[in-house]
Formats: structure tokens, sequence, C-alpha cells
């Protein structure tokens, strides 16, 4: 029987350091909210970086949407990765520039790996 992918760490940052020499991650300016003065807002970059693991040898596809209700999500972006093996731990890290909120509000966050839901989470953009 095959595992579901197990999703370990999910942050929002400003940005995320690879080490050349070790492969080591430093995180950089994690944050939960973003404050906004005006509406429409747009947040110019952040990173959500993500650590799975239990995911099969192969491909696989990650998928994140948001929205303002959690029954109407917009999917915001889509990619594939290779797992060596179950046992490995894979990092993740998702750039997104010029994100658009047009309202302040509690905005809903789904993740998916293979079309299946690992993670509902939030992120608050306040006035």
């Amino acid at each position: 029987m095959q595992s579901k992918p197990q999703l370990l760490a999910w942050l929002t940052c400003d940005g995320v350091h690879i080490d050349p020499a070790t492969g080591k991650h430093t995180i950089l300016g994690v944050f939960s909210n973003i404050p906004a003065h005006h509406f429409p807002a747009t947040h110019p970059f952040m990173v959500w970086f993500m650590t799975l693991t239990d995911c099969s040898a192969g491909p696989h596809k990650v998928r994140i949407l948001l929205g303002l209700e959690p029954t109407r999500m917009q999917p915001l972006l889509e990619r594939t990765f290779e797992s060596p093996g179950p046992l490995q731990r894979i990092n993740l890290i998702n750039e997104l520039c010029n994100l658009t909120f047009p309202e302040a509000g509690e905005y809903s966050i789904l993740i998916e790996v293979d079309d299946e839901p690992i993670l509902a989470t939030s992120l608050a953009v306040t006035s």
C-alpha cells in the first residue's frame, strides 16, 4: 500500500538561501500576515517553503490554491517534482511575484499533492 505524502513544514517567508557547500536551507523573514494600506494590494515577492515526505519514488505534482472563500479558490501555482523515495525529505521553494489581494480578509490556502489535499490553512491580509 502506498502512503499519502506528508507535509512536515510550511512557511511563508521573504526568501530561502541554500548554502552551496552544505545544502542547508536558511529561511529569511518568516511572516504570517500581510499588512496593506489600500486595496487592491500587491505583495511584490514572497516564498512559500514546504518540506514533504512519504512521497513514492517518481514524479509528483503539487498545486496551491488561494481564495477569500474556501469554496471558491483559484489555482495559484502548479509544479512537478521528483521523489527518490518515501524516506526522503523534499524541500520545495515556491516563489510568488506580484500576488494581488483584492480586499482585506483571511485568505484560504489549499495545498494538494497528486490531487490529494495535504494542508488547508490561511493567510491574513489586513488594512
